[in-house]
């Protein structure tokens, strides 16, 4: 029970209290606005790098993870739109859903695999976000194109793609560990940089967070929560059984999977032309019923994985 407690308390914990000092404290927007920006373009790539400088890639089940994310993130954007059709969504509601049905919030789960897994749950998690991040970015820079009623260009799309920030960070930390990893005075730099990371970022996640547009169309909010949380990492836990994966490595991937929805999903459908209102009442749903979750998928990857 208490290995528990300190898995997820200090990650709900930290959220709850980001909550709190944005109504109490520190109401300005232009502070989490800042806090977020540091966050995502600076202190999370250096997390994503100095955990991947140090593994050894050649080690790991790198092609049996990609394949079963990979797997379960096209299968996912299919059910996804299926779901959104259902409701009768137009465009602006269909990539609200669909970010709510394969996004994920990797700090949350950097903080819960850290906790759970130790050292070598971190170094994992860092190789999933790898694996993860591009294909939803690329899958979600082309559904809102498509909004547009014009073909997007194939450059256009890479080159959104590739300057993203988080693949940035992972792209270095995959060629830092291949050659031979971070150099001196400048692994403590990144390592330090990286370890403040989940703490901030999840007081931002916690301050982006409001209950004030939860009864906007509750039985798609709910529909599209229980596909994230409970049919997602069901899917990816079977695709990782079927191909073989150590009980580590699925577990991770299976814990990435069962996030709720990225925060930062309600400042892409805002900018970029999606159903906005949908995707906070969304972001804050699937917050709220994590707290179940969450704990409720690690004890069965307890029970189904032989897990030290």
């Amino acid at each position: 029970m208490e290995s528990w407690l300190d898995a997820f308390l200090p990650a709900f914990g930290l959220i709850g209290l980001g909550a709190f000092l944005k109504r109490r404290l520190l109401r300005e927007d232009a502070v989490w606005a800042g806090i977020e920006k540091l966050v995502f373009w600076v202190m999370l790539p250096c997390l994503l790098a100095s955990s991947l400088s140090s593994v050894d890639l050649g080690a790991l089940p790198v092609a049996g993870m990609a394949a079963s994310l990979w797997l379960a993130l096209l299968l996912g954007t299919a059910a996804s739109l299926l779901l959104a059709r259902a409701f009768g969504q137009a465009h602006p509601g269909t990539t609200s859903v669909l970010q709510g049905g394969i996004r994920f919030n990797n700090l949350l789960g950097f903080a819960i695999t850290g906790a759970v897994f130790g050292a070598p749950g971190t170094a994992l998690a860092a190789v999933t976000v790898g694996l993860i991040v591009p294909c939803v970015q690329l899958i979600l820079t082309v559904a809102f194109a498509l909004g547009g009623g014009v073909r997007p260009r194939p450059g256009a799309l890479l080159r959104q793609v590739a300057l993203n920030p988080l693949i940035l960070g992972c792209a270095a930390g995959f060629a830092l560990a291949a050659l031979g990893g971070l150099l001196p005075g400048i692994g403590p730099l990144a390592r330090s940089l990286g370890q403040a990371t989940v703490s901030l970022g999840l007081l931002a996640v916690g301050a982006a967070l409001g209950a004030e547009a939860l009864r906007d169309r509750l039985v798609l909010q709910g529909a599209t929560t229980a596909w994230k949380l409970l049919a997602m990492p069901a899917l990816t836990l079977l695709l990782c059984l079927a191909l073989r994966l150590d009980p580590l490595p699925a577990s991770i991937a299976t814990v990435f999977m069962a996030q709720p929805t990225a925060t930062t999903a309600y400042v892409m459908a805002r900018m970029m032309g999606g159903d906005a209102p949908l995707m906070a009442a969304m972001t804050t749903l699937q917050h709220l019923v994590a707290v179940a979750t969450l704990p409720l998928w690690l004890a069965i990857l307890w029970a189904v994985l032989p897990l030290a």
